[in-house]
């Protein structure tokens, strides 16, 4: 099997996973509790905030534990934009966002708010420019994605930081960082808000962070406890948490290794482009994440080519997981060139993949692809 839809989910490491079973079976008490037990699970449930708080560049008291990144997300600009629509009622993100940050900001529109999208360039850039245009006095949040989850645009983030601060000071500024966490450098202090997740970085799924700034308010969408300091009520997810602090531990310690062997890997299977003909890089061919690339076959169905590849236990997506049953099919690559979405296909990397993988997949695509470019109708 080959493997090559990380961007998707990983699969959780084996010290990740020995980690997560130990606990579960040994360790299983509510932390909340007051007996000895609990106390015990409260102290794993504290190592695991400085962990992840220490990947992040941060301190523990500003990491709060949610179920995965679409939770944080969604936090992040709803809290958010609520707990300071006194302040101003201007909000701004772009087109290319995740949809757990895009539909967040169409629920803000619907609810009064003045959204403002920018629209990226054909690289998937967004235009500084523009941004620094409509940052204003009644801007009270921007959304900007760190790394592009579907083509992995590499947003020059702290310089984004930099002109928000520079035109409102008390303007927020919150990044996903889903799909570079752990993959890119990250330094939180420059950003008010940060969302990350669990299962991109080998651990389980259904636990994510948002990082909030020591001084930021954000309004409670959750109701009922006093965990998470009563921001995010309910028995925490203990085990999967612990697992996460312990695979934020690793991949910090591992990230520039891992960034040079997923580009080793990305570097091989983009010479398809100049194997077959009518094959295109979407996004920043040069500069854009070495964990991500996505390829535009002309004249072959993404979704065709996808079962084409499954075939050959070769496995990837056409985009987005999170947006593949969404009644809406238009692709993030759409924003940028008009029409080459449905024939696109994300390969997306992780540390366990090799080049020898992506040259059993180039050998594949130089099979299939003209195959199936015979029988699609034009």
């Amino acid at each position: 099997m080959i493997y090559f839809d990380n961007g998707s989910t990983t699969k959780i490491s084996e010290p990740v996973y020995e980690k997560l079973c130990d606990f579960l079976k040994n360790n299983f008490a509510n932390p909340s509790s007051l007996h000895s037990i609990g106390f015990e699970a409260e102290k794993e449930l504290i190592e695991a905030r400085k962990k992840v708080a220490n990947a992040l560049n941060v301190t523990p008291d500003e990491i709060y534990f949610t179920s995965g990144g679409t939770e944080a997300n969604n936090t992040a600009v709803l809290g958010i934009a609520e707990a300071y629509k006194k302040r101003g009622n201007k909000v701004i993100t772009s087109n290319i966002e995740h949809p757990s940050v895009a539909d967040s900001f169409k629920e803000l529109e619907a609810r009064g708010f003045e959204v403002v999208t920018l629209n990226a360039d054909e690289k998937g850039y967004i235009n500084l420019e523009e941004l620094e245009r409509e940052v204003d006095e009644n801007t009270i949040l921007v959304s900007i994605m760190y790394v592009n989850n579907e083509v992995g645009t590499v947003q020059p983030i702290e310089k984004i930081a930099e002109i928000i601060k520079s035109k409102n000071k008390n303007c927020i500024f919150h990044t996903d960082c889903v799909q570079a966490f752990g993959k890119h450098p990250i330094n939180g202090k420059h950003f008010d808000a940060i969302s990350v997740s669990g299962h991109k970085i080998h651990c389980p799924k259904g636990v994510g962070v948002l990082y909030l700034r020591k001084g930021v308010r954000a309004k409670n969408l959750h109701f009922g406890g006093g965990q998470e300091k009563g921001f995010r009520p309910g028995t925490e997810n203990t085990g999967s948490i612990v697992a996460m602090g312990l695979g934020a531990e690793i991949v910090k310690r591992d990230l520039e290794k891992n960034f040079e062997k997923v580009k080793a890997v990305k570097e091989k299977l983009m010479t398809i482009c100049d194997i077959l003909p009518d094959v295109y890089v979407n996004g920043d061919s040069e500069n854009g994440s070495p964990y991500i690339l996505n390829l535009s076959f002309e004249g072959v169905k993404g979704e065709v080519l996808l079962h084409a590849l499954e075939n050959y236990e070769i496995y990837v997506a056409t985009g987005s997981a999170c947006s593949s049953r969404a009644k809406e099919k238009k692709k993030i690559v759409d924003y940028l060139i008009d029409g080459r979405g449905s024939s696109t296909v994300r390969f997306s990397f992780d540390c366990e993949n090799t080049v020898e993988e992506a040259e059993k997949v180039i050998e594949v695509l130089k099979e299939q692809v003209p195959m199936l470019r015979m029988f699609q109708p034009r």
